[in-house]
């Protein structure tokens, strides 16, 4: 039996997609939770709290996007085609709020408000963008002779707008636990009080979203609820709703790092869902992660390269957290 090589590279864009929103989540979370901060001083200190590690974040992004292009061209040309303007504005909010990130620590007090904005509505039209194409992946796509068939706007839908609303919840969540995580004071305390209505809603939400579609798919209904799959998918809801009550649990218990481990993994129980329910397709509804694949040359070529390079990631991510480590208190700068 050979290396089942899509099989790897699925794996391997799947893990760098979920290290995304794991890590790039909670930083634009903190763009998201602004508004509800109006004291400069503790905005500043929120900044603070990812400013060694921010940008590190988003490595896990165009790790995904470059092995989708790698290892399965068919997939990347059809569904960038089918969700290439959420993709674009997710680009466009992801560069504004990197402009503002580093100019609001060097604008005057007059101008400051400017790019605090900025960094939020960047962190808003990001997530919601990254929402929408989720939801878009989830509805699937129009294929006909290997080149995606629908239209330019096919991803504006009901379901992919309200998935850009549950992920700004979501990032709005991992954000208020790393906060509580690495601050304390006020501010802290601010986010104790914030993180419980907002695991609230976010439990709603993966809740209308797990019945809308199984009622909009029948293809994930059959999957969901069949015989023997079901004896193997219904313990994620059970999780979802134990991960959450566990985080209002450990908010009310004021601990720091728990709340942000157990958002981790109610985060993951969401992506493991979605996962679950469209496997082994990576173009839905019917084209599967062996049908999209590449050369096999050019997957064991390209497998090499990214075999190389993910350990180098991993280290130096683990080491700048590590360095990092620890509460970042109100007026520390920086540099």
């Amino acid at each position: 039996m050979g290396i089942d090589l899509p099989l790897i590279w699925a794996a391997i864009i799947g893990f760098g997609l979920m290290m995304y929103v794991i890590m790039d989540g909670f930083d634009l979370g903190i763009g998201i939770l602004f508004p509800f901060v109006p004291d400069r001083t503790d905005r500043d200190t929120m900044v603070n709290t990812i400013a060694p590690v921010w940008d590190g974040n988003e490595t896990w992004l165009v790790l995904g996007g470059a092995g989708l292009l790698a290892a399965f061209p068919l997939a990347y040309s059809v569904i960038l085609s089918a969700v290439y303007l959420p993709i674009i504005a997710m680009l466009l909010g992801l560069i504004l709020r990197g402009v503002a990130f580093e100019f609001r620590f060097k604008a005057d007090d007059a101008h400051k408000p400017i790019w605090d904005k900025a960094f939020a509505g960047g962190s808003y039209v990001a997530t919601f963008s990254q929402g929408v194409v989720l939801g878009s992946f989830i509805n699937g796509f129009q294929v006909a002779d290997r080149a995606y068939a629908g239209g330019g706007l096919d991803w504006l839908t009901p379901f992919s707008i309200f998935s850009g609303f549950g992920l700004i919840v979501a990032y709005a969540l991992l954000g208020s636990t790393w906060l509580i995580l690495k601050t304390e004071g006020p501010l802290q305390q601010r986010m104790r009080t914030l993180a419980k209505p907002v695991v609230t809603t976010l439990l709603v939400a993966i809740a209308i979203v797990s019945l809308w579609t199984p009622l909009s798919h029948p293809e994930i209904a059959t999957r969901w609820f069949s015989y023997p799959n079901i004896l193997f998918f219904s313990p994620v809801p059970i999780l979802v709703v134990l991960a959450a009550l566990a985080i209002i649990w450990a908010v009310r218990r004021e601990a720091h790092a728990l709340p942000f481990v157990l958002a981790l993994v109610l985060v993951f129980l969401g992506y493991s869902g979605f996962a679950i329910s469209l496997w082994p397709n990576i173009i839905p509804p019917s084209v599967s992660i062996w049908d999209a694949a590449g050369p096999p040359q050019s997957l064991g070529f390209t497998l090499v390269g990214a075999l190389f390079t993910i350990p180098f990631i991993l280290f130096y991510t683990a080491w700048a957290y590590h360095v990092f480590r620890g509460k970042v208190k109100a007026g520390e700068r920086y540099h």
